[in-house]
């Protein structure tokens, strides 16, 4: 039974971030030269990203300047502690805004939801945001919950494949799966040239839908065919693990993301899709539409020389990460939303990518 898609949902914090304080912020925290500065600056321009949302940013004035829009960055880094506890602060109403939008959009009322999937990498509570959905949606006592945690930019389409399992098992089965990422609790002090590219890329963002059995699907939108997930796909490229990482760290969390990304991508992306799509009776030229994880423009432009494609079909993933910047897990249903308000081509293509080096996809129709 394929899961079918009712609704999705999207939020971000109101207070955002331009690319001049960006690079004001990358300066004050990790440059100790006017060299490094400029070199921060230039990174900025060259990141694709024009704005990003930080649920940190305490004022809308332009104007205050970096420091007294954003004081939780000071003169010495903030402890792992604290920015856990900004994370318990601020995931939750973000959350709940993606989670209302999702079944508003579906047309659904909170009770009908037996399956609670939530999914972040970037905050770590027990009991979790979840719970805070549970009470103010609210939800049944009695839904059932399942936490997808630390996977990295791919972690929304590990939990379609956990909600694809849940129908099938249950065909009276609606489940809401909610993304919570807020990447600029990790902002890195001091110079090191793969931290300060992430510094410049990560933003804040929650994503959520609503899906179902076939069966349950009288809830779709009626403009337009449901849309379904046929297939979930994943590979570890081989000799990659120290190119992407995520690991817990002092002060924040800390990533490493290796230059070498984008041409391991490119190398191995193409013949493992070609196979994958083909045990599915699928081919590149057949794909409607791409939903690509913009991990940065250059895995962007990687993707699009493996796989042959035209601008004008990354240009929704570019399109994201030039108005949110890379949301981490929630960033693909931003995509995902995009694709279905627009009522692109079916069948679609998700792909995200992680730590180890892996490859995440799925298929939609």
């Amino acid at each position: 039974m394929p899961l079918t898609i009712l609704g999705i949902g999207t939020a971000v914090p109101c207070h955002r971030i331009s690319p001049v304080e960006s690079a004001a912020m990358a300066a004050r925290i990790s440059a100790s030269t006017p060299e490094r500065a400029a070199l921060l600056a230039r990174i900025q321009r060259r990141s694709g990203v024009n704005l990003r949302h930080s649920v940190l940013l305490e004022s809308a004035d332009h104007e205050a300047g970096i420091d007294g829009r954003m004081p939780f960055y000071g003169e010495n880094s903030p402890s792992t502690g604290a920015r856990i506890r900004a994370f318990e602060t601020h995931a939750e109403p973000l959350a709940l805004q993606a989670a209302h939008r999702a079944l508003a959009d579906a047309g659904l009322a909170p009770e009908r939801i037996t399956h609670l999937i939530t999914v972040s990498c970037t905050g770590f509570q027990a009991p979790g945001f979840d719970l805070a959905l549970m009470a103010q949606l609210p939800l049944d006592p009695d839904v059932e919950r399942t936490h997808v945690g630390f996977m990295g930019c791919h972690g929304a389409l590990n939990g379609l494949r956990v909600a694809r399992a849940f129908v099938e098992a249950d065909p009276n089965a609606c489940v809401l799966l909610c993304a919570v990422e807020l990447c600029s609790l990790h902002m890195h002090y001091g110079w090191d040239a793969e931290k300060v590219v992430a510094n410049a890329l990560f933003a804040d963002g929650a994503g959520a839908l609503v899906a179902t059995g076939a069966a349950g699907a009288a809830g779709a939108a009626a403009d337009a065919p449901p849309l379904q997930v046929l297939a979930s796909g994943s590979t570890l490229i081989p000799g990659s693990s120290d190119l992407m990482s995520w690991t817990i760290a002092d002060h924040g969390f800390e990533m490493t993301l290796s230059a070498k990304v984008p041409a391991a991508v490119a190398a191995h992306l193409r013949p493992w899709l070609e196979r994958w799509l083909s045990a599915r009776g699928e081919g590149l030229p057949g794909i409607g539409s791409w939903a690509l994880h913009p991990g940065g423009p250059r895995i962007l432009a990687a993707v699009a020389t493996a796989v042959e494609l035209e601008p004008s079909q990354i240009a929704p993933s570019a399109a994201v990460l030039r108005q949110f910047g890379n949301m981490s897990s929630a960033t693909i249903l931003f995509i995902l939303e995009r694709l279905r308000q627009s009522n692109a081509p079916r069948p679609w293509v998700a792909l995200a990518f992680g730590p180890g080096l892996t490859v995440e996809a799925s298929l939609l129709g």
